[in-house]
């Protein structure tokens, strides 16, 4: 069964608690997150890949409708709030589903089971074939496949390609957002290393463009389970 990430923005303690009970007893989500506010949800969702997201619409500073219309959100949305007439304004916005509090489980899991189906058949999305990186003055092409390993060293990232190196400033979060971990993964706080490069792996080292990597045990599990994917 696969499993998808979800986050609960609700500044309500006693519906957030709820939210999060009936989160936890579906098998296949897993809860990352909750926030108490807009804003700091919206900082979350912006640097985090999110499954669905509950929202709550009647929030201070930012409402759930207001945050909708002000950033591209990807991630499936299902709207909580106490009030019948924000719906019609949630799906034109194209949210999944909206639950009406108070909400029972039953139709919690409703809404939660349009959300995986969607999921299950969004369209994938073609992994990309080179990169852009910013050195010195200007901004360099790479192509994924020429990528090796990356390494870290103090403030920049050296790029290890088939036939050059390249100095960047641009760190790892954004290597990672920019690359499939299907091509290049993490796996240390100093390295990222192209799957299809490597040579062998034995005693938490991978072998790769002649290198000795260390894998720790922070990206130990991601990373072995891309490999048994490959077995």
């Amino acid at each position: 069964m696969d499993n998808y990430t979800c986050i609960i923005i609700e500044d309500e303690p006693l519906a957030l608690e709820k939210t999060k009970d009936f989160v936890l007893k579906v098998p296949f989500l897993t809860l990352s997150a909750t926030f108490d506010n807009a804003l700091t949800g919206l900082s979350y969702l912006n640097n985090n890949k999110v499954d669905l997201l509950f929202l709550d619409i009647n929030m201070d500073e930012l409402s759930g409708i207001e945050l909708l219309e002000s950033s591209k959100i990807s991630s499936q949305v299902i709207l909580t709030t106490a009030y019948q007439e924000y719906a019609l304004k949630g799906y034109e916005l194209q949210i999944t589903d909206y639950l009406l509090k108070p909400f029972t489980f039953n139709r919690f899991l409703q809404a939660v089971n349009k959300a995986r189906e969607n999921l299950v058949h969004r369209p994938t999305e073609p992994s990309p074939d080179f990169i852009f990186v910013k050195t010195e003055n200007r901004l360099e092409k790479i192509m994924i496949s020429d990528i090796v390993y990356i390494e870290g060293m103090r403030d920049y990232r050296r790029i290890h390609t088939m036939n050059k190196r390249v100095m960047t400033l641009q760190n790892f979060s954004e290597f990672e957002k920019l690359i499939p971990p299907s091509q290049v993964c993490r796996v240390h706080k100093s390295y990222m290393v192209a799957l299809h490069q490597i040579e062998s792996i034995e005693r938490g080292r991978i072998k790769i463009g002649g290198e000795l990597i260390p894998i720790s045990d922070t990206y130990k599990e991601d990373f072995f389970q891309l490999i048994n994917s490959r077995l």
